[in-house]
């Protein structure tokens, strides 16, 4: 779901210049679990007022629908909830992602296990699974709801605004480590 691929540095609050943190969200075919991580995501980071140093993109292992907008499944449940996800355009991963992000995330273990099995040694980006920032479900998978229920799409958006919460926290202390405060895990 990437639009031009950026990375030149930006103007950092000191007048130092930083590069954006940039993050990317993948799942099978980039159509509903990583696009809606990375509508979630940067809202997040709008709201936050860290869109100048956080660029967020989503990406798929495979190529089944390259070009695509998101599922319209995917789409209604997060228009629900604020979420507009309707200018994404589905893309995959490419070899060159692991050297321009910062954090690739996967939306469950068998995409971590293709990433880490894709990336080039000593490549830049930090692999890891996204809900492994989650309180409540640290660790787990965030499930596929393609051939699923509505419930599945309200369950990944439930699992997804949680984790995202985290993982801004966690890129507002890499770009600020003097802001960071620890969210309460309740």
């Amino acid at each position: 779901m990437r639009e031009q691929r950026g990375g030149a540095g930006i103007p950092y609050h000191t007048g130092m210049t930083r590069k954006a943190i940039r993050v990317l969200v993948v799942c099978t075919g980039n159509i509903c679990r990583s696009p809606t991580a990375e509508g979630v995501l940067r809202h997040i980071v709008e709201k936050r007022g860290l869109g100048d140093h956080v660029e967020v993109r989503s990406a798929g292992t495979h190529d089944y629908h390259v070009g695509e907008g998101p599922d319209p499944r995917s789409q209604r449940h997060a228009r629900g909830r604020g979420y507009d996800l309707s200018r994404l355009r589905a893309s995959q991963v490419a070899r060159e992602d692991f050297a321009e992000f910062d954090y690739i995330l996967a939306m469950d273990r068998g995409h971590l296990r293709l990433l880490r099995q894709m990336a080039p040694e000593g490549a830049h980006a930090r692999l890891g699974l996204f809900l492994e920032a989650s309180g409540r479900w640290k660790g787990e998978d965030v499930p596929d709801p393609y051939y699923g229920g509505p419930e599945g799409f309200e369950q990944v958006l439930d699992m997804v605004e949680e984790a995202a919460e985290r993982w801004v926290e966690r890129i507002a202390a890499d770009l600020d480590p003097s802001a960071f405060r620890l969210q309460d895990s309740r």
